[in-house]
C-alpha cells in the first residue's frame, strides 16, 4: 500500500484492520461459540495523575464516534483471506457486514477535578463504558486505548515531534537481531499516535533488512497491528488474550474447569497447532498448568482431527494441550521464575520438543537479552513482543527528560451477568471486582506473588527521567 510519508498520517483510527491480530482470532472464537452473550468493559487509568482536558475529551469523543464509519474494505477482507486462513469463512462473512455502534455501545464520561466550570481547559478524569454482545464490543478495546493516547499527547504532553522515531526504532532492532532476538512489535494499544507507529515499524522492517544483508543473527517475526501488517505485505502476529479464559470463566462462573474449557474451545474453532501459544497468567500461572497437561476433549465440531482407524471422528486426542501448543506467552510476574517453572512443567510432563516462550510484559532492549540468555540456558526458543518502548518512547523538547506513556487498559468486567476477573501472576495487575478476585484467590488455592519490576504505576519512567531506556 502506497503512503505519503512527507505528512502525518490522518488523526484518529480510519481503517477496520488498525488493530491487533488477537482482537480478530478471539472475536473470530466468540462469533461461534458465544455470539449472543452480553458483557461489559472497564476502563482503567493506572497512571491516573495523567488527565485530560475538556477539549481534549471532546476531540475522543468526535474520534470515538467515527468508528461507526468504519468498515472491512475489500482489500482489507483479501488480505485476512490470504495471510490468515484459520479466520473461518462464516466468521469473515459476518465481518464484512460488521460495524461498530459507538453511539449505542459506548458512553464516555468526563469528571472534572474541582468545580465543573465548563471550560475548554478545565481537567478531569475519563471513564468509558462499553456494554453490548460479546461478539459486538470486542474490537473495541484498541482503538479506544489508542485515541485516548494519541488525546493525551495531542491536547496534553505537546512538548516532542516525531524527529528520529524511524531511526530511534533501526537502531533498537539493529541491536536487538545482532544480539539475535527474534521480534514482533506490539505497540497499538499504547502507541502516541498511528503515524508514531508507521514510522517505527517502517525503522524496524529496515532494520531487519539490513541485518539479513549482513547475516545477523535476529529475525523480525512481523507487527501485531493488522493494517500495519497489510502495508508492509507481511503476515500479522498474535493468538489469544486474557479476555477469552476472562469471558468464559464469567459465563460458567466454573473457575476451577474453565481454563480447561478455553483451551478446549479454543482449539474447536482453530484445531490442533494453529494459534498454538498459550497465555497462561489468567488466574495464575500454576493453575493454568493443571489444565495445559490434560489430554484435549474434542467439540463435535473441531476442525481437522485425524479419524480413527475405523473411519470415525475420535473425542480425545491422545496428545495433551502442552504437547499440541508451540508454547507459551510470559505477560507478568518475574520472568526468569517463569522460565524455570515452564522447564519444570515439561520435564515432569516428558515433553521433549524444543517450545516457544513469548515475552511480553513492558520489554526494552535490555530485558530482551536478559530474557533470552536465561530462556535459551533452559532449553526454550524465546520470542519478544515488544510494544510501548518502541511505539511511544519520546523526549520532551525542552527538558530533554523523557515524555512519559500513559499506562491504560481496558479489561472485560462482565459477561452473562457475572464479573469478569483477572488475576495474573503479579499483584500490581489484579483486575475486576475485588471481592470476586479474593474469593477467586481462595478458590483456586491462588499463592500471592509480588515482583519488584511489577509496578505498573512507573511501567516506562517517571518524567523526571533524564533519559530514555534502552
Amino acid at each position: 500500500m502506497d503512503f505519503d510519508w512527507s505528512t502525518p498520517f490522518p488523526e484518529g483510527v480510519i481503517s477496520f484492520l488498525d488493530t491487533d491480530l488477537y482482537k480478530l482470532t478471539m472475536q473470530c472464537a466468540v462469533f461461534k461459540y458465544y455470539p449472543n452473550v452480553p458483557v461489559t468493559y472497564a476502563f482503567t487509568n493506572r497512571t491516573p495523575e495523567k488527565k485530560l482536558s475538556r477539549k481534549a475529551f471532546s476531540w475522543l469523543c468526535e474520534q470515538i464516534s467515527k468508528l461507526g464509519n468504519i468498515s472491512l474494505s475489500d482489500d482489507e477482507l483479501r488480505f485476512l483471506q490470504t495471510h490468515c486462513k484459520y479466520l473461518t469463512p462464516p466468521y469473515l462473512d459476518f465481518l464484512k457486514e460488521f460495524r461498530l455502534k459507538p453511539r449505542e455501545q459506548l458512553n464516555p464520561i468526563f469528571d472534572p477535578i474541582g468545580a465543573d466550570t465548563g471550560a475548554e481547559d478545565e481537567l478531569g478524569d475519563i471513564r468509558i463504558e462499553i456494554s453490548g454482545k460479546w461478539v459486538d464490543t470486542i474490537l473495541y478495546e484498541i482503538p479506544l486505548l489508542a485515541l485516548t493516547s494519541e488525546a493525551y499527547f495531542k491536547f496534553m504532553d505537546t512538548d516532542w515531534n516525531y524527529d528520529g522515531q524511524e531511526e530511534k526504532a533501526y537502531g533498537k532492532g539493529m541491536r536487538l537481531l545482532e544480539a539475535g532476538c527474534v521480534v514482533s512489535e506490539f505497540g497499538t494499544r499504547r502507541r502516541r499516535d498511528y503515524h508514531t507507529q508507521a514510522l517505527v515499524f517502517r525503522g524496524l522492517v529496515k532494520a531487519s533488512k539490513d541485518a539479513q544483508k549482513q547475516g545477523l543473527p535476529g529475525k523480525l517475526s512481523g507487527t501485531s497491528n493488522v493494517h500495519l501488517a497489510m502495508r508492509f505485505n507481511l503476515p500479522p502476529v498474535g493468538t489469544v488474550a486474557h479476555e477469552w479464559f476472562m469471558g468464559i470463566a464469567a459465563i460458567t462462573n466454573d473457575y476451577q474447569n474453565a481454563t480447561e474449557e478455553a483451551l478446549r474451545r479454543w482449539v474447536g474453532c482453530f484445531g490442533e497447532g494453529v494459534l498454538g501459544i498459550a497465555l497462561t497468567d489468567t488466574f495464575g500461572t500454576p493453575e493454568f498448568l493443571k489444565a495445559f497437561s490434560k489430554p484435549i476433549q474434542y467439540l463435535p465440531d473441531t476442525p481437522n482431527i485425524p479419524l480413527l482407524d475405523e473411519g470415525t471422528r475420535p473425542t480425545t486426542s491422545p496428545r495433551t494441550y502442552a504437547e499440541v501448543y508451540a508454547g507459551v506467552r510470559q505477560d507478568s510476574g518475574d520472568p526468569a521464575n517463569f522460565v524455570k517453572l515452564m522447564r519444570d512443567f515439561y520435564e515432569r510432563q516428558g515433553i521433549k520438543d524444543k517450545k516457544t516462550i513469548v515475552f511480553s510484559d513492558s520489554l526494552d532492549i535490555d530485558k530482551c537479552i536478559e530474557y533470552k540468555r536465561i530462556s535459551e540456558e533452559q532449553g526454550f526458543q524465546p520470542t519478544f513482543g515488544v510494544g510501548t518502548f518502541l511505539t511511544n518512547d519520546f523526549t520532551q523538547l525542552s527538558t530533554g527528560k523523557k515524555s512519559v506513556p500513559l499506562n491504560i487498559v481496558i479489561k472485560l468486567s462482565s459477561a452473562a451477568g457475572n464479573p469478569a476477573i483477572k488475576i495474573s501472576d503479579n499483584i500490581g495487575k489484579n483486575t475486576g471486582d475485588s471481592s470476586k478476585v479474593a474469593e477467586v484467590k481462595q478458590l483456586l488455592g491462588y499463592v500471592e506473588k509480588e515482583w519488584a519490576g511489577g509496578d505498573e504505576t512507573s511501567r516506562w519512567g517517571k518524567a523526571d527521567d533524564a533519559t530514555t531506556r534502552t
